[in-house]
């Protein structure tokens, strides 16, 4: 054949202003959500050793963080909370005057509508023993006792000022429980963000240490097995029908075709949870000389994007924001 090969798709590669031009997927600093930890009874940031350049912040430093977020035109916050105490039914989750509580008012004050204020809604971090909800007598977690709990908590958190709330215990019921609760209670305006596919992954390593964990046991019996994909569209599927105004995959990048799947079924906004196993990965192997650790991080939030994520909740939101900013 003359002239073989005829078709020469690297012409679209050869220069940055056509690879620009071309390009498929972007990633937009409107579509990235900062999670953030709120440590009760701190006065300065506490490094969180297993993810670098990450902190539990006291309530100055989150007003901070949250105002720098807004300003590199991040997308959203989503809020942490860690108690000075902890005990068997997560108390300080649902007092209105507990630390995550404090800290939605405190972001909510400071950025006002500039950010999409959340608040994950969950009983672990409050718990003595860890778990995502309240334990019956055989030490199993009873769903039906935490589904209470959760409508409380999502009563407090709306109250407190967020505009979303996160359920991501995995409770059979979980989104329609909460939903109702908060039409019932006048905050018919507070969207649910389900994290509808959340996998038990070896990948919330360093979370733990970011939220003070008291885990006793693993969360297998109510988190998903990561053999499993089907049964991912099946919760999704009963979260959409209880009213689920968003819905989650959690972690993102060894679910992509999970990720990728959700988005092709769900009729709502769809995020993904770039993980704190993730994000040490790659801090690590960048601070081993071993990766290009900018590439690596907007590569790795372009293939979350690619794979169908409307958002992405990552620790890098407010540092990626500012390269894609600056890069326009």
């Amino acid at each position: 054949m003359t002239g073989f090969p005829a078709v020469r798709p690297r012409r679209l590669r050869s220069t940055p202003a056509l690879r620009r031009l071309v390009a498929e997927t972007t990633v937009e600093p409107r579509q990235l959500v900062l999670p953030v930890f709120v440590r009760e009874g701190i006065d300065v940031p506490v490094p969180i050793g297993s993810m670098p350049g990450v902190v539990q912040h006291p309530l100055d430093g989150l007003r901070k963080a949250a105002a720098e977020a807004a300003a590199a035109g991040v997308g959203g916050i989503m809020l942490f909370g860690i108690p000075a105490a902890k005990d068997a039914v997560g108390s300080a989750g649902t007092d209105p005057d507990g630390i995550l509580q404090q800290g939605l008012r405190a972001v909510v004050e400071e950025a006002g509508d500039a950010l999409v204020v959340m608040s994950d809604l969950c009983l672990d971090e409050f718990t003595d023993h860890g778990h995502c909800g309240v334990l019956a007598a055989d030490g199993s977690v009873d769903n039906d006792a935490t589904l209470v709990r959760y409508a409380e908590m999502a009563m407090v958190q709306a109250e407190a000022g967020a505009h979303v709330v996160a359920p991501s215990g995995m409770m059979d019921g979980q989104v329609g429980v909460i939903r109702s609760a908060l039409d019932e209670s006048g905050f018919g305006n507070v969207s649910v963000l389900a994290y509808s596919a959340k996998y038990a992954s070896a990948f919330y390593g360093p979370f733990r240490e970011a939220v003070d964990s008291s885990l006793k046991g693993d969360r297998r019996a109510y988190q998903q097995d990561s053999a499993n994909a089907r049964e991912a569209l099946r919760e999704v599927r009963l979260d959409l029908a209880e009213g689920a105004d968003m819905v989650m995959v959690k972690p993102a990048s060894a679910y992509l075709d999970i990720l990728r799947a959700v988005a092709d079924e769900s009729d709502v906004p769809v995020a993904a949870y770039q993980v704190s196993g993730e994000y040490a990965m790659i801090e690590a192997a960048a601070a081993n000389g071993w990766i290009d650790r900018d590439r690596a991080v907007l590569e790795s939030l372009t293939a979350i994007r690619r794979a169908g994520a409307d958002f992405v909740l990552t620790y890098w939101a407010t540092e990626a924001a500012g390269w894609l900013r600056s890069a326009r």
